[in-house]
């Protein structure tokens, strides 16, 4: 088996699949990439999570499989000279060289039979419209929970019905809810909780096609994504998703319409002075918002806003400042809104110019 391709196309290609790459695997093909030639060259690589198969342009003359050390591949094509290089199986040696000018290397190959399957597609695929699944995939993901004491909390709920698509994720202190119209129906329903981690992968990728069409099989552990020439893997969570519908409470007492950015500016800088586990204070009084933080031994800070509060008593509500920052930052409207209902309850964050995007915060509890 012999590969032939540009040192360009070679790192191209492995940067992609390198982010499946196992970092602390138990099994030693799992920390490699896999490389065969069988018509086209193509490398795929798995941690037992999310799998990544792309294809190489490049040249194959003969068939075959081999894996190598995916970290080590990866550092070799990147130290290489521009211009051609060949990756060739010696059987005999268990190694492969790969030759690019005067470079000359032999790579220690890992055993291919140990190399797990990648999924097959079966039945009709559904179609997603990659642009619009990143803008969703960007807004909600950040949301979902990093401790997998909680996995059902790690992923994103994915919805589709119709000519809509749904996403959701908590980690239980704060909630987003971002709904897509399309243009045309789904030929069918699904429902899938999603690694947040394997979505995150998957904006990355549609980031760099943004126009080829996004196709997804679905079975009852798996999901499989195809976009152009490289296809993702990713396993499904299973576990009941909490109904986050009753988690949105059906009215509010305080609605305070504020410029998005100056806003996100206030909040960056303030947020400065709230560490270890400090709050983010917001203080509504009438036509007033002052915003501060303070960390007792290193400071305190504070900024005033004009802001349309009306009610008849001030408001003072705590949040976790990176929680607010998210919030706002996954709207691209001019203006939000913030709901409130006392100091005690959750506060809510939207565009104000649409009701496709919903941001929930968990309040803080504040000394006085």
């Amino acid at each position: 088996m012999k590969i032939t391709a540009t040192r360009q196309d070679l790192l191209d290609a492995l940067l992609i699949t390198s982010r499946a790459v196992s970092a602390r695997a138990a099994l030693q093909a799992l920390s490699g990439i896999h490389l065969s030639a069988n018509g086209e060259p193509r490398m795929r690589a798995t941690d037992m999570e999310l799998g990544l198969d792309v294809a190489l342009e490049g040249k194959c003359d003969g068939a075959g499989a081999v894996v190598l050390p995916g970290r080590l591949l990866v550092e070799v094509a990147r130290s290489l000279p521009d211009g051609e290089v060949t990756l060739e199986l010696r059987e005999q040696e268990r190694d492969v060289e790969l030759t690019a000018g005067s470079s000359r290397f032999h790579l220690r190959t890992i055993p291919a039979d140990d190399f797990p399957l990648f999924p097959e597609a079966e039945g009709d695929p559904l179609e997603l419209p990659a642009e619009a699944l990143r803008e969703t995939i960007g807004r909600v993901a950040r949301a979902a929970s990093r401790d997998e004491a909680r996995p059902v909390l790690t992923g994103v709920l994915v919805t589709a019905e119709e000519k809509q698509l749904t996403m959701v994720a908590t980690d239980s202190y704060r909630l987003a809810v971002k709904r897509t119209e399309l243009d045309a129906p789904f030929a069918a329903s699904i429902e899938a909780n999603v690694p947040a981690r394997a979505l995150r992968e998957l904006a990355r990728l549609t980031e760099a096609a943004p126009e080829d069409p996004l196709q997804v099989w679905l079975t009852r552990n798996q999901a499989l994504f195809r976009l152009g020439s490289v296809q993702m893997s990713s396993r499904l969570i299973d576990g009941q998703f909490p109904s986050y519908r009753q988690l949105l409470p059906e009215s509010f007492e305080h609605e305070v319409r504020l410029p998005r950015a100056e806003l996100l500016e206030v909040t960056r800088r303030v947020s400065q002075l709230a560490q270890r586990n400090a709050a983010l204070r917001l203080a509504f009084a009438q036509g007033e918002l002052v915003v501060s933080a303070e960390t007792p031994d290193l400071g305190d800070a504070r900024e005033a806003l004009p802001a349309p509060y009306e009610g008849s008593e001030p408001l003072e509500i705590g949040f976790n400042p990176e929680f607010v920052r998210d919030g706002l930052e996954s709207i691209d409207d001019d203006e939000v809104v913030l709901k409130l209902i006392s100091s005690l309850r959750p506060g809510l964050i939207e565009p104000a110019g649409s009701d496709d995007f919903s941001y929930l915060v968990m309040p803080i509890r504040l000394n006085v």
